[in-house]
């Protein structure tokens, strides 16, 4: 999957919904004597979008932070309160009234479809106040005190690079316990409501936060920085931001984190519920329904999405036996399964035989990249392996995007937790999705787009973000991958796994599937280790429908390439189709499609 931490700092803000100061509104507000013109209307907007972007980082500085904005980095509201989420409730109808009130009338190519798109998220976000997600927000997966530790640590988007970096980051720390405290709270009134995560994700998460907690400063993630202050920092800030951060870590953070671990074990744990189904929630069916649409930017319902997912099986296991008999494998597809996950000669050795081995894929898929694409991203791109505190529950791959301004680079984070599941048939896919082409081509490059509103070129569609991931995979192909049989096993592995997502997610939260029924239907149909199945699994209870988005978006992105190959015939260009997936940022994908046919169109004769 793709934890890109931005995503997580939205998923956890919930930033579709920004607010602004009250005296903002004359500004942006369209005038009542008359209706503007197309021209007038367009810069209304133009100019909406850009009030819009500037209060959305206001309200909540921590998207600030991920997109590389530094003027909120002192900041953290707390994003649990009920004062916040109300404010978010008023902001949403009154953003979007204001919208409508200058109107879409004469606007045409990218004024109509960044207001299209402005005018869907909002609604798409009131349509969700109903559906209380904010009375269990702590989870294995989405948990703000691992990303809290992430942003102190110094290994992700907060700066520590001045004084006033190490100060800030002082002013922020010093309100996560009042933070904590409210989405405990938030928790006890699900307890009471019958609200509650199943059991089984938060007995996950007790030893995520015993991983944090710490009985010295000095053997904490925040005392990073400390450690690695820069060299041309005094004598005297290194004294007194050595002893404010002793004192900070000591008498607020870890007893935050102590007090916490103390409420999930003692009182939340036992309140958590069997059940592991969206549905089983008051209003549940529903709740998943608004998932599966929100994730998939489609209207079709889970038990549609469910049957592709067992055609899809079925298709890819043909391809799948087609490579056993190449390979010359005489068992059966279970025991194939079984050879390729458990036999020691597609392991690495170590984890730094495993990293020069993604460098020097990094190294051979740069040379091919010109050969599919003439529109590539400015920013920097790099390799790191996942942190240790949250290796053990973090998907095999992840990518953080850059900073807007460049200088923090793309970032394709690589696990080499429990090395032996990390396969070497499978690092060419995942490289693909998760790095280059995949999300660093799809995510940098429409940050970079400078001629869109900040709200598309920060914000995505998840089926479409998804979707390409899994279509770079693909890409393999034309760059002369996947030659050895086995590297072939693996891009049908992670085409295996997207499609069993369809199947599994939909079976749990629609079909009544237990835990054990997803890990064990997971388990037959496709290669991948005990660990990572259950991690897998507890990811699609966690996210109900957010992994649908990746399956369904690839089919439409190879259904628009195989049109547009079979109306240009000897003149589609792979790197102009490519081009124009890419160049209007992540869009819902009726919309593409009907984009994309604009394009097909306009192809010269």
């Amino acid at each position: 999957m793709t934890l890109r931490p931005l995503a997580l700092a939205l998923a956890l803000a919930l930033t579709a919904c920004a607010t602004t100061p009250a005296a903002d509104t004359a500004a942006v507000a369209p005038a009542a004597s008359a209706a503007p013109q197309p021209g007038e209307r367009a810069a209304q907007l133009s100019q909406l979008y850009a009030d819009f972007w500037e209060a959305s980082l206001a309200l909540n500085p921590l998207n600030a932070t991920f997109v590389g904005d530094p003027r909120y980095n002192d900041q953290m509201p707390d994003l649990f309160a009920a004062e916040f989420r109300a404010k978010e409730a008023a902001f949403n109808r009154e953003w979007l009234g204001r919208a409508q009130a200058i109107g879409s009338d004469g606007l045409q190519g990218q004024d109509l479809l960044s207001y299209q798109i402005f005018v869907r998220d909002l609604e798409a976000a009131i349509e969700g106040e109903r559906f209380p997600d904010w009375q269990q927000p702590l989870n294995q997966f989405y948990n703000v005190t691992g990303l809290f530790a992430q942003l102190g640590s110094g290994s992700s988007a907060q700066p520590f690079k001045t004084v006033q970096d190490y100060d800030n980051w002082l002013k922020r720390a010093g309100q996560f316990p009042a933070l904590m405290r409210s989405m405990q709270a938030n928790m006890r009134t699900g307890m009471a409501n019958g609200v509650v995560q199943p059991k089984v994700l938060m007995a996950k998460v007790i030893p995520q936060i015993d991983a944090l907690i710490k009985d010295k400063p000095e053997d904490t993630l925040f005392w990073r920085p400390v450690a690695e202050f820069p060299a041309d920092f005094s004598e005297a800030d290194k004294t007194r931001l050595a002893a404010a951060y002793r004192e900070l870590i000591a008498t607020q953070l870890m007893p935050a984190y102590r007090e916490l671990r103390r409420f999930v074990n003692d009182e939340y744990l036992p309140a958590a519920r069997d059940t592991v189904s969206l549905s089983a929630l008051p209003d549940g069916e529903a709740w998943y329904a608004y998932r599966v649409r929100q994730s998939t930017t489609t209207d079709m319902s889970p038990a549609q999405i469910h049957d592709i997912g067992l055609a899809e099986v079925a298709r890819i296991h043909g391809e799948m036996d087609a490579v056993m008999k190449q390979v010359g494998f005489t068992g059966t597809r279970a025991q194939f399964f079984e050879f390729v996950t458990k036999d020691k000669q597609f392991e690495f050795g170590s984890e730094e035989e495993l990293l020069v081995a993604y460098r020097a894929l990094e190294a051979k898929i740069n040379q091919r990249i010109p050969e599919l694409f003439s529109l590539t991203p400015k920013a920097p791109f790099e390799i790191r392996p996942v942190e240790a505190f949250r290796a053990q529950s973090a998907a095999g791959g992840s990518y953080m995007r850059p900073s807007e301004d460049g200088t923090r680079p793309g970032i394709f984070y690589v696990n080499t937790y429990d090395l032996p599941t990390r396969k070497r048939w499978d690092s060419e896919s995942l490289y693909l999705h998760e790095a280059i082409p995949g999300h660093h081509f799809q995510l940098a490059l429409q940050q970079e787009l400078g001629e869109l509103p900040k709200f598309r070129r920060f914000g995505g569609e998840t089926a479409f973000a998804e979707g390409w991931g899994l279509y770079a995979e693909r890409l393999g192909y034309d760059m002369g991958l996947y030659d050895d049989p086995y590297d072939r096993m693996g891009q049908l592995a992670y085409d295996m796994w997207r499609a069993v997502r369809l199947v599994v997610d939909t079976g749990l939260h629609s079909k009544g599937w237990s835990r054990q029924q997803a890990i064990d239907f997971f388990a037959a149909n496709a290669p991948k280790a005990e660990l990572d199945i259950a991690n897998e699994v507890d990811r699609y209870i966690t996210t109900p429908g957010q992994a649908l988005a990746y399956k369904i978006g690839q089919m439409k992105l190879s259904e628009l390439r195989a049109r547009a190959e079979a109306r240009l015939g000897d003149r589609f260009d792979v790197r102009a189709f490519h081009d124009a997936l890419l160049a209007e940022g992540a869009l819902p994908l009726g919309v593409l499609e009907q984009r994309m046919d604009a394009w097909i169109a306009a192809q010269p004769r």
